[in-house]
C-alpha cells in the first residue's frame, strides 16, 4: 500500500536538519516504535482471539496481564 504525498507532508512539516529525522528520538525511530508497537499488538490480538479490553478474555487462563513501560532502545 503506498503512503500518500499528504501523510508524506503531515509527518514530515516539523522536519528541518537531518537529525530531526535520524536522530536517536528522531522521526524515523518514532515512525520504527510505532509502526513494530502496532504490529505486535495486532498480533496479540490475533493470537488471543480478543480486543484489548475485552472482557473475553477474563479468567480464561489465556489474557492480557497489561504491560510495563521499557527503557532500552530495540
Amino acid at each position: 500500500m503506498p503512503i500518500s504525498n499528504e501523510v508524506l507532508d503531515q509527518i514530515l512539516k516539523d522536519y528541518e536538519k537531518p537529525e530531526d529525522l535520524l536522530s536517536e528520538n528522531g522521526l524515523l525511530q518514532q515512525l520504527t516504535k510505532a509502526l513494530v508497537e502496532r504490529a505486535l499488538n495486532g498480533e496479540m490480538t490475533h493470537h488471543l482471539d480478543y480486543e484489548k479490553h475485552s472482557s473475553s478474555g477474563n479468567n480464561s487462563g489465556n489474557s492480557r496481564n497489561g504491560s510495563t513501560y521499557r527503557t532500552s532502545r530495540f
